[in-house]
């Protein structure tokens, strides 16, 4: 029996999802759905899908913003990502590609391009031939939000139990803090305080499949002020709890 192909499709359009999910329906793909960025980003790390198709223009984060939040999680980064659009412009296009998409997939949609299409990157994928993207997901951004981000996040992340305020962050890295949320902004689509908390949950995830470290003491280990606000935020973002998906884990 063949294994099917997880593809999670994140689109503010129910119309658009549902020719999609038709189109794959008996082709060995089993399909997710997302309306908006933010879920989609946070499905795409819970899933760990084959593929993804993300909608170019969505309402609060649109296509380029989750695309850069993607390739810059060490979760979801190596998934290939095709762009949904209905725009032809060349510039859009190649602002996609050069965030790490690997195609772009026409509005309306053909159903012979879709699956030709979807069909080649999950092939490649198979065969570890994704497409190498050189450039670097924070090239979109501004130099200056680009050094920030980079500045900020190095700091952040050695410090996720204890980081410090974000005036205080901002200061040690030679700015203010409207500047540096504002960055974050750009590059994140949150400001520094959900990036922390997003951050915090990802090494929570990563640590609870990878080590048998008791889940208090990953609670602890970043920040949390118990065993039981890490579940709380944990079950918010992940869909289940830090039992639940270690137990579902040591099933298969």
């Amino acid at each position: 029996m063949k294994t099917q192909n997880s593809i999670l499709l994140i689109d503010d359009s129910s119309i658009d999802l549902r020719l999609l999910i038709e189109m794959m329906s008996g082709r060995q793909m089993r399909t997710h759905v997302a309306f908006d960025g933010q879920d989609g980003y946070h499905k795409a790390n819970l899933l760990r899908p084959n593929l993804i198709l993300l909608d170019l223009v969505m309402p609060g984060t649109d296509g380029f913003a989750t695309c850069r939040m993607l390739k810059n999680d060490a979760n979801t980064r190596d998934i290939p990502v095709i762009f949904l659009s209905s725009s032809n412009e060349v510039e859009k296009r190649i602002e996609g590609l050069s965030l790490g998409a690997v195609d772009y997939i026409g509005k309306p949609f053909s159903e012979q391009e879709v699956i030709a299409r979807v069909g080649i990157h999950l092939d490649l994928a198979s065969r570890g031939q994704i497409p190498e993207v050189d450039s670097d997901p924070l090239d979109g951004l501004s130099k200056r939000d680009a050094v920030l981000i980079r500045a900020a996040t190095s700091h952040l992340r050695k410090n996720l139990a204890d980081p410090p305020s974000t005036e205080a962050l901002a200061r040690m890295i030679g700015t203010n803090e409207k500047r540096l949320n504002q960055a974050f902004q750009n590059g994140f689509a949150m400001p520094v305080f959900s990036w922390i908390r997003e951050e915090r949950l990802r090494e929570a995830r990563e640590l609870l499949s990878s080590t048998e470290t008791p889940i208090a003491d990953i609670a602890e280990h970043l920040g949390f002020s118990s065993s039981s606000n890490f579940s709380k935020a944990f079950r918010e973002r992940h869909g289940c709890s830090p039992r639940e998906l270690r137990n579902s884990l040591e099933a298969i």
